[in-house]
């Protein structure tokens, strides 16, 4: 009596610790169809996610550069307008003068230009600098206009009426086009590709 309950005894701690050992073994890691699901789970988010990710990116980017011009703009005006003296926003890449050229992307500063030459003379103060573009989309101005000066009363001297900063990203998408015009009277208007302002089309 007494050897069968000891043989019980171990066959039954016996089974026990196959159980043990089966349940350990299965919770040790995942089988290959899980892994299989999970992999085809990430690959379908990347696919639909990493599409909505770039064009968000790229909205804010071109939003954020054509919006900082604008601001900069009604700034000089609404600046010349209260100071009663001329001030102009011109390209720059040092942050310090005029750099003569109609590619904006190289960046801009806006300054009292108080004889109203279009140049920072001695005693002319920087109001803002825009630092050059940190990638490839380019900003570039229609008739040659590589600066703005705004009067007193706020209009755009020197420049044709309907000019354009065209705004374009590297690879000249027409859904990233955006375009700032300028008119005589100092009116400005951010645009996007196929829309006529001043009688000048945004391309």
């Amino acid at each position: 009596m007494a050897t069968g309950l000891v043989r019980f005894a171990k066959d039954s701690a016996t089974r026990m610790a196959a159980l043990k050992e089966s349940t350990l073994n299965r919770m040790s890691g995942y089988t290959m169809m899980e892994m299989l699901i999970v992999m085809a789970i990430v690959a379908i988010l990347v696919t639909v996610g990493l599409p909505s990710f770039r064009y968000v990116t790229n909205s804010n980017r071109i939003a954020g550069e054509i919006n900082g011009l604008l601001g900069d703009m009604q700034f000089a005006r609404g600046e010349a307008i209260k100071e009663g003296r001329p001030v102009t926003v011109c390209t720059s890449s040092n942050g310090t003068s005029c750099a003569g050229v109609t590619t904006w992307q190289s960046g801009w500063i806006v300054f009292s230009d108080v004889n109203g030459n279009g140049a920072v003379d001695a005693g002319e103060v920087v109001l803002r600098v825009q630092t050059p573009f940190s990638g490839s989309d380019t900003f570039v101005a229609t008739n040659t206009v590589s600066g703005v000066t705004f009067n007193r009363l706020g209009y755009a001297n020197g420049i044709a009426n309907g000019t354009l900063v065209a705004l374009h990203d590297a690879t000249n998408t027409s859904n990233w086009t955006r375009c700032l015009s300028i008119n005589l009277v100092g009116n400005m208007t951010s645009m996007v590709y196929g829309v006529t302002a001043n009688g000048v089309t945004c391309n």
